[in-house]
């Protein structure tokens, strides 16, 4: 189906408005993003204030299940808030989904400990991550297809790619402040309540990002596809994609299965990966981590604007075959060095390749879609995929390593990416066959 709604070239935004719009939207993602990521950084600090006794590798466990639980909410999240990105505009739906990640992260902040409340206490962390959960399950489709609107036909990719600019950010300056407070506070202090600060730092860059969302412009696409679902014409719901556009919808989920779970795995279960396995202390851990993601990061612009030029096919083609090599060998060479300098190298290497996927996700997704219906197409089918494989990372992983077989996540991590790399093969190049129009 394609979509005959007429619209405005981006380009018919002057330059300021734009660029304005385009670090609105970044700059909300980036704060989602670290409020997201935050838990992750601190697991290792507030584990034992949530969970009853246990070792280290239990607690971590339960933690990372109630991480995986958030990602539950994704889908929900990306339901309600896609829909009603694609009803009310991509602006609305950026301001709510900003609004929501503030209250979780002020729940996290002010929640009791295990010792104080018994079971209460993981209970409010559960509740404040699936209200985050659910913040982020908006967030992802309403940002994408928002900063891909806003960009010119011959710039997507490149636009597009700072949607993961933005997600890495948020990871890298959650990084940066376990980094800071390691070195300010003393290890007793962070485990007692230093874990608290960057959940209240999280709040406070939320309520400022919700005042820049307000300011934002709406975008062409959005708005003529509001004019014509007054029309009569058809309106975003679940059963419109996955009736209307059920290839479109198992393509974003099949794309995004091993990508996501290769990101998750690189970025957010690394850090505890070098700690519990290859041995090294939990500051350089964190180092080695901060400094491969900080390139990472670096790097998705330059492969955006590669796929402005060749396609995004080949791209996350080359991503699938040099997942499927070299994913095993990695974490091997990982598992068994103890030089930071080898660490970061491999983990840098790992990254390299999964470039190949977070660089162009967004847009191959929201190139897919109709403007319509183009916010849920791109949010719930990656929040499903997302749940199934990239939220349950850590816990996959720790649930092997807690049965002695650690080295069964490599493989089903390069299973996962053979999966998706059938799903590149097969599939049209989205650049040249985009449902996104210029006029």
């Amino acid at each position: 189906m394609t979509n005959s709604t007429p619209q405005v070239a981006p380009e018919q935004f002057d330059r300021k408005t734009r660029f304005k719009s385009i670090l609105g939207g970044s700059a909300g993602n980036l704060v989602e993003w670290f409020d997201w990521y935050v838990y992750a950084a601190f697991t290792l600090y507030f584990a034992h204030q949530f969970f009853p006794d246990g070792d280290d590798t239990v607690k971590l466990l339960q933690a990372a299940a109630v991480f995986a639980l958030g990602f539950l909410m994704r889908p929900i999240g990306a339901w309600i808030m896609g829909i009603y990105a694609d009803r009310k505009g991509r602006k609305a739906g950026l301001s709510l989904s900003v609004s929501l990640m503030c209250i979780g992260s002020l729940a996290i902040a002010f929640a009791p400990t295990y010792d104080s409340v018994g079971m209460l206490a993981p209970a409010i962390l559960l509740f404040a991550r699936l209200i985050q959960g659910l913040s982020v399950g908006g967030e992802y489709g309403s940002s994408a297809t928002y900063l891909t609107e806003m960009a010119g036909k011959n710039h997507r990719g490149f636009f597009s790619s700072f949607q993961y600019v933005t997600l890495i950010s948020g990871q890298l300056l959650a990084l940066c402040v376990l980094i800071i407070l390691q070195n300010v506070l003393t290890e007793e202090q962070l485990y007692a309540w230093g874990w608290r600060i960057p959940f209240f730092i999280g709040a406070l860059l939320a309520v400022v990002v919700f005042w820049i969302r307000r300011g934002l412009v709406e975008t062409q696409s959005a708005k003529e596809a509001q004019e014509q679902a007054k029309k009569g014409g058809p309106k975003s719901g679940a059963i419109e994609l996955f009736t209307k556009h059920p290839k479109a919808a198992f393509t974003v989920i099949m794309l995004t299965a091993g990508g996501t779970l290769a990101f998750n795995t690189f970025t957010t279960y690394l850090q505890k990966y070098l700690v519990n396995t290859s041995g090294f202390e939990k500051t350089t851990a964190t180092e080695i981590t901060t400094a491969a993601i900080f390139i990472f990061m670096l790097i998705q612009p330059a492969v955006g604007a590669l796929s402005d030029k060749i396609g995004r096919k080949p791209i996350m083609i080359t991503f699938g075959i040099l997942g499927v090599l070299f994913t095993i060998p990695i974490f091997n060479g990982l598992g068994n060095t103890t030089s930071p300098t080898t660490a970061f190298l491999l983990c840098m290497s790992g990254m390299m390749i999964v470039t190949g996927y977070t660089a162009i996700n967004a847009v191959v997704k929201a190139e897919l879609f109709p403007a319509h219906i183009r916010a849920l197409g791109v949010a719930l089918p990656y929040a499903i995929a997302n749940t199934l494989f990239g939220g349950t990372a850590e816990l996959v992983a720790l649930s092997f390593k807690n049965a002695g077989h650690e080295n069964y996540f490599f493989y089903y991590i390069t299973f996962m990416i053979g999966l998706s790399l059938i799903t590149y093969i097969f599939m049209k190049d989205t650049k040249k066959n985009s449902l996104i129009t210029d006029n």
